[in-house]
């Protein structure tokens, strides 16, 4: 597996995303027993990575859902434990009627970031990430809180989510200069709308976490090769998943991306995780960009 820096961690080129087994567009929970064998699959497969978030929950009032999963399949895997980071996030509220709204309040991201703690059985979380804008607060003042968290040792690194390049900007700016650890995106063929922000960290050192990085929860990550045409053409010329040519284009972009594919199978993320043997040639990579729109 290769390996690539987020902040202060040494981590696998390809994470998992937790999110599948939790919620997903098709509305299909996997039970525990088969969500903690698809978070091994990754750690089998020697990824070292796991993605997570608080509202990663089949409803409100589970919460935590997925980071549990996590901890449970940490807790009751055979590797070494302390070779493997975990991200998680916080920021996005979710209540009783199923409510969602956003709060970057230093109150409510501590008491977000104790039940994180809990959830993931950890004194520390590795990487806490600002999961989406509270557009009624300051950006730089959220940051400001996420500062005091981290100045309480409740978090080692600080990452921020869904961010534009003004915002990565205002990150760095309250938190110091290399003190952002990582920016979370959305990133994909289907959505290809980050590459801004992508080159921004890549210009800087800053790890870009594309997440949906195959285009999504509800059966886009499968049809994939279908709906890109250019994927599937690279993926049947390297007898590979069109899923596989996606993540070796994604990894090819900058060595500072890190994508997070989700997962509802062990057998989905054991392919993902072959990605970082794939080699395209230059014109491969530069057909598949084209083909979206990016000028790589």
């Amino acid at each position: 597996m290769q390996q690539r820096t987020l902040g202060p961690f040494t981590v696998s080129a390809i994470g998992l995303g937790g999110m599948p087994v939790s919620m997903n567009n098709d509305k299909q929970i996997p039970d525990r027993k088969d969500a903690v064998a698809t978070v091994h699959a990754a750690l089998d497969a020697g990824i070292t990575l796991l993605d997570t978030a608080d509202i990663y929950a089949p409803s409100w009032d589970t919460m935590g859902h997925n980071e549990e999963i996590m901890a449970e399949a940490l807790a009751t895997w055979g590797g070494d434990r302390s070779q493997i980071v975990v991200a998680t996030k916080g920021g996005i509220t979710r209540s009783d009627g199923e409510k969602w709204g956003r709060d970057g309040s230093l109150d409510y991201l501590r008491k977000a970031v104790e039940a994180s703690l809990r959830a993931l059985r950890v004194d520390v979380i590795d990487l806490y990430q600002y999961h989406r804008p509270d557009r009624w607060m300051v950006y730089g003042e959220v940051m400001e809180n996420f500062k005091t968290l981290q100045q309480e040792g409740k978090i080692r690194a600080i990452g921020i989510s869904n961010a534009s390049v003004e915002e990565i900007e205002i990150a760095q700016q309250v938190l110091g200069e290399g003190n952002l650890a990582s920016v979370q995106n959305e990133f994909s063929p289907r959505h290809p709308g980050s590459y801004d922000e992508l080159r921004y960290c890549a210009d800087r050192g800053i790890a870009f976490l594309p997440w949906s990085p195959l285009g999504g929860t509800g059966g886009g990550a499968r049809s994939i090769g279908d709906r890109f045409a250019v994927f599937g053409e690279v993926a049947r010329a390297h007898d590979v998943s069109p899923q596989q040519v996606v993540l070796a284009w994604e990894l090819g972009l900058s060595d500072t991306v890190i994508p997070i594919p989700g997962a509802r199978r062990a057998a989905s993320i054991a392919d993902s995780a072959k990605a970082v043997h794939l080699e395209l040639s230059g014109d491969e990579r530069a057909r598949l960009s084209h083909s979206v729109g990016i000028d790589a």
